[in-house]
């Protein structure tokens, strides 16, 4: 959610808060509880708070709920304090805890209250591993999986599906494989959460063949698996295959696609021998068709479709028509198309705006740099690395890595 909506909705929270007060709702146990429910997914700690003391008759769940306000707000300090003021915390009250410390990135702290807790359940430790895989520490959660099944503890669907998409990440076909045999061990492979996870993990290590396998056998399919396996053939390169399973969800009567299924679908676009007015078309079916506004993303891969193409003042006109004037990414993705195309005039302007919105003079002293050589202008070329000789500013090196032989 962002900022702005956040801040929409706490008005409107506001609103209602104040219509309870007037019919004397206020002390309302359940009120009250929905009440620090919003105020803590809004994002305001302290109203939560308030709402929580002024409640006479408190129940588990205005504990949970205000603990949850405060965890997830980055407020840890005040949630810990009242779950040690609760009379009888539940697994749901450290859960609530838990899940709140290791998404501010605490995950150590997280892991201390998860070894401290009573009895905890397959959710108090599926935190603790999303914890990890969100920081990008996948192997430590496979260790924390790992003692999941020594300890013979309850795994769930979402535990597999956690620990699957950190492995995508690393693209770590052996682990794969064996969190694969282990959910057929849990007799979970069918279920649409631990397909979609495998769907997903089995096309970023390159082996879309298994995940096609996956995609077809599962007997219920929701969005995400369309997703997942549109995503899967782009990933690794089988774009007629995207524009043939987009053309199947096209058809499948309770199921439509989403602005994700575009992304896939323009950005294998600008792979393929599609004419490029047949791309365009659908990005304009999701904006008149299925009434999805275009966000970044989309905007950029356009951007990037029609760089290809030779359309830059298009592209242009069409970050000013769609709205997108002040962000910068698109304007970079625009001075990136320049680059292809060697057109300086528009490269010009789409330097300064990013240099204006995002303040990024690195990337454009490099673009500069590059296309002024290209066009035989030494003497801008000068003066352009000059300026990121003061300033220090060097290209760095790309660099990717996959496993080989574990």
């Amino acid at each position: 959610m962002t900022a702005c909506a956040q801040l929409s909705l706490l008005k409107l929270g506001g609103s209602i808060h104040s219509k309870t007060v007037k019919l004397g709702l206020v002390n309302d146990t359940v009120v009250a509880n929905c009440l620090i429910d919003m105020y803590g997914k809004c994002g305001s700690v302290e109203c939560a708070v308030c709402v929580f003391s002024d409640i006479t008759d408190k129940d588990v769940i205005s504990w949970n709920s205000v603990i949850a306000a405060c965890a997830n707000n980055g407020n840890v300090g005040l949630g810990f304090k009242f779950l040690k003021l609760m009379p009888n915390p539940d697994a749901i009250s450290y859960n609530g805890l838990i899940n709140g410390i290791a998404r501010a990135g605490k995950i150590e702290d997280a892991v201390w209250i998860l070894s401290t807790m009573p009895c905890p359940n397959s959710s108090s430790w599926n935190s603790v591993i999303t914890g990890f895989v969100n920081r990008n520490r996948v192997h430590e959660a496979l260790d924390m999986f790992r003692k999941m099944q020594l300890r013979n503890l309850q795994m769930d669907e979402f535990t597999f599906s956690i620990i699957l998409n950190g492995i995508a990440g690393l693209s770590a076909l052996t682990w794969g494989v064996l969190i694969h045999c282990c959910t057929i061990k849990y007799g979970l492979e069918s279920s649409v959460v631990v397909g979609t996870a495998l769907i997903d993990m089995y096309s970023k290590c390159g082996r879309v063949n298994d995940a096609e396998f996956i995609f077809n056998v599962l007997p219920n399919r929701n969005l995400v698996s369309w997703n997942a396996m549109i995503s899967g053939y782009a990933h690794n390169g089988d774009f007629v295959q995207v524009i043939s399973l987009f053309d199947s969800l096209k058809m499948e009567s309770d199921t439509k696609p989403d602005g994700i299924t575009f992304l896939n679908l323009i950005s294998a676009c600008s792979h393929t021998q599609i004419p490029f007015e047949a791309a365009i078309r659908y990005f304009d079916a999701m904006i008149n068709e299925y009434g999805i506004a275009p966000s970044i993303e989309h905007c950029c891969s356009v951007i990037r479709l029609m760089g290809q193409k030779g359309e830059l003042k298009r592209a242009q006109r069409m970050i000013q028509e769609l709205g997108f004037e002040s962000c910068g990414v698109v304007w970079r993705s625009l001075l990136g198309a320049c680059g292809t195309q060697e057109d300086l005039l528009v490269a010009e302007i789409a330097a300064s705006k990013v240099i204006e919105l995002e303040r990024d003079e690195d990337y454009v002293y490099v673009m500069l740099s590059n296309m002024y050589a290209s066009f035989g202008r030494w003497e801008d070329v000068n003066v352009i690395r000059s300026l990121m000789s003061k300033k220090r500013v060097r290209k760095e090196a790309g660099s990717s890595w996959i496993e080989i032989n574990r």
